[in-house]
């Protein structure tokens, strides 16, 4: 249901939504994976938007990324701001079990626009991604919300999240061990930041 819309409207706010966003002062979470992470990994960014910040600052200490988005714009941005990166026009909610193999996930700004139900699938599905011991870095929902806005940078935009107990055991039912969770209050917004660690299980799977 709400899919079509929220590309609409990134397609719509892409230009407006990289110069004026407030981002939060995420260089400090991108610290802690970048050091866990060997030199040249690999990392798939979820919902990679225009390319910048994330897989800016990632390129530039040398790692591997791959940007996916469902929003055309989006994507012809980020290739044009981090030409180093590799881009693909993707909806993240059609990912497949095991089409990716990278060393990290990363996702901002981008899980809370799927509907909440679907996001315990997801991060299942990003499970099948990692070796065992890879690293998730993601931004989810503070609170627990669903609903839209008239008005996000130009367009209307729709949401949908749980609250950070929630989020929590998502991701470690999905075979993750959390490292670290904050709510982060910086750029005037309110996400909860998560960095896990798959779980070393039988055969790598996430538990049933």
């Amino acid at each position: 249901m709400p899919d079509s819309p929220v590309k609409d409207g990134y397609n719509k706010a892409a230009d407006a939504y990289l110069q004026g966003r407030s981002q939060f002062e995420g260089d400090r979470y991108l610290d802690k994976l970048a050091l866990l992470l060997k030199p040249q990994a690999s990392v798939l960014d979820l919902g990679c938007g225009a390319g910048i910040p994330v897989d800016r600052y990632l390129v530039d200490r040398g790692f591997r990324v791959t940007g996916l988005d469902f929003s055309e714009k989006q994507i012809e941005l980020a290739r044009a701001l981090v030409p180093e990166a590799t881009y693909m026009v993707k909806d993240v909610g059609e990912l497949r079990h095991g089409e990716h193999q990278v060393d990290a996930v990363v996702s901002f700004y981008a899980i809370f626009h799927l509907p909440r139900e679907s996001h315990e699938s997801l991060f299942r599905t990003i499970h099948t991604f990692l070796a065992p011991g890879g690293y998730l870095l993601v931004t989810m929902g503070s609170s627990e919300w669903e609903g839209s806005e008239s008005d996000f940078f130009g367009a209307p935009m729709w949401w949908s999240h749980y609250g950070p107990d929630e989020n929590r055991a998502i991701i470690h039912r999905a075979g993750f061990e959390i490292l670290l969770d904050e709510i982060d209050e910086s750029g005037h917004e309110r996400h909860q930041v998560i960095l896990a660690q798959k779980s070393s299980c039988e055969e790598g799977k996430p538990p049933e």
